[in-house]
């Protein structure tokens, strides 16, 4: 296996309105709806670039809220996507915590169930 795997992910949601609104709100990105997918909506990706990008999913029969695998989004600061959390809908589980030599993370729930985590290298401190 070659270093950093993971290459996709997906983030299955029951309103997909509402979960494009809540991520579009917390990272201050546009999600982008993916070709030959009905209901697909794409974080931002260069292919040519280290980590993975993904997609919220609306699949019928898969619920949201799985507790199963656990996706970090990199932040510059973990202070300022946390902030805008509760206001877009979300909840915050774990607040801005120290992981020592590897930076601080966060943890959220979004407004689906799915909880996801913040990352903030040590590199941005």
């Amino acid at each position: 296996m070659k270093p950093n795997p993971v290459i996709w992910f997906e983030i299955y949601v029951q309103d997909i309105k509402r979960a494009k609104r809540f991520y579009e709100n917390v990272f201050q990105v546009q999600l982008e709806k993916l070709e030959n997918a009905d209901e697909m909506w794409g974080f931002p990706m260069n292919m040519d670039s280290a980590g993975a990008s993904g997609a919220l999913v609306k699949m019928e029969g898969i619920k949201s809220g799985g507790s199963g695998t656990l996706p970090y989004f990199y932040c510059d600061d973990v202070a300022v996507e946390l902030e805008r959390v509760e206001p877009a809908g979300g909840q915050i589980y774990k607040p801005k915590s120290s992981i020592g030599e590897y930076g601080f993370i966060a943890l959220i729930l979004d407004t689906e169930g799915n909880t996801i985590g913040l990352h903030m290298s040590p590199k941005q401190m």
